[in-house]
Order: C-alpha cells, then sequence, then structure tokens
C-alpha cells in the first residue's frame, strides 16, 4: 500500500543542507524531465517580474519565490518532510511517523518525491501553464508514467491528492478518497462534499494509515482497517468516502 499526498501551497523559505542532488531523490530516472522544468522555470522566473508572478499565479507578496526559484541548483536543502507545511502536513506529523517510505508526494517541479528527499524551498504549482512545457499535470503524466507505474506496480494506491496532482499520474490500482460532511437540516439528514479541511481529514487518515502499519492490499481490507481505527468509510464507485460530522 501506498499513500499519495499533493504538495502544500505553503513551505519553509529556508534550508540548512547540501545543495540539490537530483540523483538522489525518489524515482532518479526523472532527472532529464526534472531538469527540463527547472530550465523552463528559471528562464520564466529571470524574465519581467509582473509576468513571471503572472504565469506562476503569485501575487505581488509572494515576489521572493522567484528568486528562490532562480537558485535551485545551489540553494541549501532540506528534507522534504520538512519542506512542506500547511493543513495536511500539520495533521499527518511525517517527522515522528515510523514508515514513510509508504509516502509518495507529487510535485509540480519534481514530479513525485519521497519524504526523506532533499529540496531547496521553491514555488510551482502543478496548476501552472509553464512555457514552452505546457500544463504541468499533462507533461509530468507524459513524462513520469513509466517510472511511475514501476514504482507502484503490485500496490493498493490511497489517493489523498487534490484534483490538479491526480491528474498527474493516473492508476486503475488509486482509490480517491473524498470526504463528506453530514448533518440533519430540518430533520433531513444531508451530505456536502468537504473542500478545504477535506485536507486535516486526508491528514487524519493517512497518519492512522501508517502509524497503525495497515498495508491493506484491495479496498475492501482499507475499508475494513480504517473501521476499525474508527472512521465511517464507505466503498463508492472506486472511491472511499470518509464521513464527517459537524
Amino acid at each position: 500500500m501506498l499513500v499519495l499526498l499533493p504538495p502544500s501551497e505553503g513551505k519553509a523559505t529556508d534550508g540548512d543542507g547540501p545543495p540539490l542532488d537530483l540523483d538522489s531523490l525518489t524515482l532518479p530516472d526523472l532527472r532529464p524531465a526534472r531538469e527540463e522544468v527547472m530550465a523552463a522555470l528559471a528562464e520564466v522566473c529571470s524574465g519581467p517580474e509582473e509576468e513571471a508572478r503572472r504565469t506562476l499565479g503569485l501575487s505581488p507578496t509572494q515576489a521572493d519565490a522567484l528568486k528562490r526559484n532562480l537558485s535551485l541548483a545551489t540553494a541549501p536543502t532540506l528534507r522534504t518532510d520538512q519542506l512542506y507545511t500547511g493543513v495536511l502536513y500539520d495533521r499527518l506529523g511525517l517527522g515522528d511517523l515510523p514508515r514513510t517510505d509508504r509516502i509518495l508526494i507529487f510535485s509540480g517541479l519534481w514530479g513525485a518525491v519521497g519524504p526523506a528527499d532533499r529540496l531547496p524551498p521553491y514555488r510551482l504549482s502543478m496548476g501552472v501553464k509553464l512555457p514552452p512545457l505546457g500544463g504541468l499535470a499533462a507533461y509530468w503524466r507524459r513524462e513520469a508514467k513509466k517510472e511511475l507505474e514501476a514504482f507502484t506496480e503490485d500496490h493498493l494506491l490511497v489517493d489523498c491528492r487534490s484534483s490538479a496532482y491526480a491528474a498527474a499520474y493516473k492508476s486503475r490500482a488509486a482509490l480517491p478518497v473524498r470526504v463528506l460532511r453530514e448533518r440533519v437540516v430540518d430533520g433531513r439528514t444531508k451530505r456536502s462534499v468537504v473542500s478545504h479541511m477535506a485536507k486535516a481529514t486526508r491528514g487524519d487518515i493517512a497518519r492512522s494509515l501508517l502509524l497503525e502499519n495497515v498495508d491493506a492490499r484491495t479496498p475492501e481490507e482499507l475499508t475494513g482497517a480504517l473501521r476499525d481505527l474508527g472512521y465511517r468509510v464507505e466503498l463508492d464507485q472506486g472511491r472511499l468516502d470518509v464521513v464527517v460530522h459537524d
């Protein structure tokens, strides 16, 4: 079983480790593709600031990210489990999990990485259309398909990614995790899809699975394990629904 995660928009801004070593990253055969994206990103960030920010979807207060993107090869690095911040990663607590080798984190810049990989701070979302490469989800879906299929072969994939990152790699073995809020309105039970706080629930789910060393082989095994851990979950047309209450 592998848990697939998105990165976080929020990231640490300073590292203290050695410079980037592309050959040391998870899926090292992605090096040519990673170098191509790094070069395209540097080209954009070295141009007019306003145009670069518009391409990358950054606000004026995020202009420092352009400078970080220009020093990827030489900047101090830090472990991925320290780089990514935000709601999902706060709840996941990567720093004290015993089996982080069961996690694969998708990235607009790197394709996919592991929690122990060392990366420089950067800013590049999967939803960006990066000249001249185009949409990054389509780019990685093409460039990383072979390596990702080999890496995930024979694993059930607990897919906690957001839609933009899920588009970068699609697999029949992936079981998307959807979070539904259930509440009673005028005496009737209603459910709605949770957006922002779904990150917290997905972080909780991933942490529970890894802490308890769950290694499910099928969606049914995963559902049973999560119910044993106290979650209310249902299988629905190739998707795992987690039901939460107000």
